[in-house]
């Protein structure tokens, strides 16, 4: 198994409440519906770098615009993949249950219904009892009917929330805290925080709305959790850098990670698997407080990579900045000479329009290698009309004895500012006169680690425009660790706080709110 749980002498503040980080995607694509890949192949690459994940079925369009002419492709596209679902959705429960692994990897059945009027919502079911598909015009009727069908053992929540309310954006007059414990703030279709961030909305579906952001949602008093996930059409759940739920749950069976959800404990993320826990007293985020004269949040921070800074946002505006260069509040120093570091190898680059099969192994002589992180991902579509599936062959990666062994695929970077590289990060531990080896399709690399710590290092498997390789520099535990307490004082009703964390390479993490009512 190449993904490993943090230890709790990194997340102490998370075992002392009975809670580990837990990441997954519940709301991404595939051929079930429109969309390109097997499903399959999508539990697959799912199960390879999560702990849970809900295939996406594409089911039904209410107020879909069938009488406006210059949509006409875009609404047929619509209906076939409506038509394919229910045809698979009976069926497709089989298979759900074959890619199941019980503590392991948590597989929810899921599907969305689109609407202009109220914006788009992605329902998921807590079991794999096959069950049919509720369809609404409404939340409220949606509500009504997956109470009626399923209990508490079903939820929905509105993503790509940022679009303007009339254009498949959120409609806070609509959203219902009862059906919706949380809200997608962060996909493939870019960032929905705030009015203005650096992960604008590129789709052809229009840019961000101010009204339809998080911000806006908490200014009007809601009450909900974030998530992140990737919105994925090609058969990647996951898929590295398009968005991933983090969430904090009592274990990793399926009813501990369905009340976690419940419970709103969840974080949106864009990628890389980063721990990030905030508690007021011993409610965490996404829990509600009674207001108190005297309040403190607790942070607990294990990142990626180099963290840059952890903002606590309070009521829409910043409170408090940590940078943990300035500040230094390492988790766990360490006990020897050694350093508990990571390593992140990155692949691909190469002529445009090109792609390589990456196949190698990775050792570290003088170090251990203590869990492995997968940093996959699939193309850029989310549109049947922008293209094709790749039709690259599964990746692999392993950690035994020692090695990392891994295959990969990874296409060119389609122009200068969308990344298309594949990766994976070593959490190690090592002292600087350890040496990395790899063999990188068939090329022998060797690094001294001293030369790592000192800034990163690049090579081509040939000339120039050929496939390159890059060895990240490697962060001292006060980089990419850190925790204390930052003092809130007052904490009145109809408050609520949060954090964010931005690390050098741009990767981030939110939690959700902590909120404070008098109720």
């Amino acid at each position: 198994m190449a993904m490993s749980s943090l230890p709790a002498r990194l997340t102490p503040l998370a075992a002392s409440l009975g809670l580990q980080p837990l990441y997954g995607d519940i709301h991404n694509h595939c051929g079930l519906s429109y969309g390109h890949g097997r499903i399959e192949d999508a539990l697959a690459r799912a199960a390879l770098q999560l702990d849970f994940v809900s295939i996406t079925g594409h089911a039904a369009w209410p107020d879909m615009p069938i009488d406006e002419p210059s949509v006409a492709h875009i609404v047929d596209f619509h209906v076939k993949g409506f038509a394919k679902l229910a045809r698979n959705w009976t069926g497709h429960f089989e298979t759900l249950k074959s890619f199941e692994e019980e503590g392991r990897f948590a597989v929810f059945p899921g599907y969305e219904i689109h609407s202009c009027a109220h914006g788009d919502y992605t329902i998921v079911y807590a079991d794999l009892d096959p069950a049919e598909i509720q369809f609404a015009d409404s939340p409220a009727e949606l509500r009504d009917a997956l109470a009626s069908a399923k209990g508490d053992r079903a939820l929905a929540f509105p993503h790509h929330i940022g679009y303007r309310q009339g254009a498949r954006g959120i409609n806070w007059d609509t959203f219902d805290r009862d059906l919706s414990p949380f809200v997608e703030m962060f996909s493939m279709h870019g960032c929905a925080e705030n009015s203005e961030n650096d992960r604008s909305y590129l789709h052809s579906m229009g840019p961000v709305d101010g009204r339809s952001t998080m911000a806006s949602g908490l200014a009007r008093g809601h009450v909900f959790g974030i998530v992140g996930n990737t919105d994925h059409h090609s058969g990647f759940p996951g898929s590295y850098g398009h968005g991933r739920t983090g969430l904090y749950a009592a274990g990793r069976d399926r009813d501990a990670i369905w009340s976690a959800m419940r419970g709103r404990s969840t974080n949106a993320l864009t990628g890389d698997n980063i721990h990030l826990l905030t508690a007021v007293g011993d409610t965490v985020q996404g829990g509600v407080v009674a207001p108190t004269g005297n309040a403190a949040m607790r942070i607990e921070a294990v990142a990626g990579g180099f963290i840059d800074t952890i903002d606590v946002v309070r009521n829409g505006r910043l409170w408090k900045r940590i940078s943990p260069e300035v500040q230094p509040a390492v988790i766990d120093p360490g006990r020897s000479a050694a350093v508990e570091t990571i390593l992140y190898v990155e692949l691909g680059w190469g002529a445009r329009g090109r792609s390589h099969r990456w196949e190698g192994e990775v050792s570290i002589e003088g170090a251990d290698i203590l869990a492995v992180e997968p940093r996959f991902r699939g193309a850029e579509i989310v549109s049947p009309l922008e293209g094709e599936d790749s039709g690259h062959a599964l990746p692999r990666i392993a950690l035994e004895d020692g090695v990392v062994r891994f295959a990969v695929t990874a296409d060119a970077n389609p122009n200068n500012v969308t990344s298309a590289t594949q990766g994976f990060a070593l959490r190690i531990r090592t002292g600087s006169d350890a040496t990395v080896r790899a063999m990188l399709s068939g090329k022998s690399v060797e690094i001294p680690v001293g030369r790592l710590f000192e800034g990163a290092v690049s090579g081509n498997l040939g000339p120039i425009d050929t496939p390159a390789y890059r060895f990240h520099t490697l962060p001292l535990p006060r980089q990419w660790q850190w925790r204390g307490t930052v003092d809130l004082g007052e904490f009145s009703s109809g408050e609520c706080v949060y954090a964010r964390l931005r690390q050098l390479g741009g990767q981030t993490a939110w939690t959700s709110p902590i909120f404070c009512r008098g109720n």
